[in-house]
């Protein structure tokens, strides 16, 4: 499959998460880098944003190759890469399962996408998506207001175009998490214990992947999605505890599949 996103030199987050997911999961990564971080588990402490040309130009070299039987899109920053690279997929790949996880704002708060690139998201990427994967604040951002209630929000969050909505509560309160899932079949709501734990940096970039590695395998999006959530839980169960902030989860860890 091909993951079209930014590069963390923490290796926590961005394309080396998505490839350490994809490869646990069982599935081949190709990549796009659409940006350059310096990062750790402190923050973000520089974006280097890569010619939209060039981002292109590496989903062409794959597509024309390789090929791919999921996308995964992340980190995209600019306007104009979210047009190439819907651009690109609406010629080469229309029928591949698309995974967007509509990153904006990194574990620490730094901003990861551009107003004008967020309204080009809208309007262009999400309408192609199998699968849109916003965390609470990045689904308060797609519709331009605050979420009071996830599974409405959910539900409106479909009106972009998307074919399904799975709409992540991790930034919620309470002992349990829940994700709400929506799609023409109704809502459905994944839950398990919250975990305490400060070492979360890339879940959300782990999870898509995961997700996109299972639709690329044939699994409904039920079964990617609560594989992919497994997955995450005894990720981040068994961190290895790095750095002194949002430490990274361990992506080679053990689960039930």
């Amino acid at each position: 499959m091909l993951v079209i996103a930014g590069s963390d030199s923490g290796g926590g987050a961005g394309i080396q998460a998505d490839i350490k997911a994809i490869m646990a999961m069982g599935g081949f990564a190709a990549t796009a880098v659409t940006s350059i971080t310096a990062q750790n588990t402190l923050g973000v402490h520089a974006v280097h944003p890569l010619p939209p040309a060039l981002v292109q130009a590496q989903i062409e070299a794959v597509l024309d190759d390789i090929g791919a039987d999921a996308l995964k899109t992340g980190m995209l920053g600019e306007a104009e890469t979210v047009l190439r690279v819907a651009a690109c997929i609406e010629q080469s790949a229309r029928q591949v399962p698309l995974v967007v996880d509509p990153v904006m704002v990194a574990k620490g708060g730094q901003s990861l996408l551009q107003d004008d690139a967020l309204n080009a998201l809208r309007r262009r990427l999400l309408p192609l998506a199998t699968l849109i994967t916003p965390n609470l604040p990045e689904a308060a951002a797609l519709l331009d207001h605050p979420i009071h209630d996830p599974a409405d929000a959910a539900i409106e969050l479909l009106n972009t175009g998307a074919k399904a909505v799975l709409l992540k509560g991790g930034h919620g309160d309470g002992p349990v998490l829940t994700d709400i899932l929506a799609d023409a079949d109704g809502i459905r709501a994944f839950t398990m214990p919250r975990i305490d734990s400060r070492h979360t940096h890339g879940t959300g970039c782990t999870l898509a992947s995961a997700i996109a590695a299972g639709l690329a395998q044939g699994m409904s999006i039920d079964e990617a999605t609560g594989r992919a959530r497994r997955y995450i839980q005894a990720a981040i169960l068994t961190a290895p505890g790095f750095g002194a902030g949002h430490g990274p989860l361990n992506h080679n860890a053990d689960f039930e599949p």
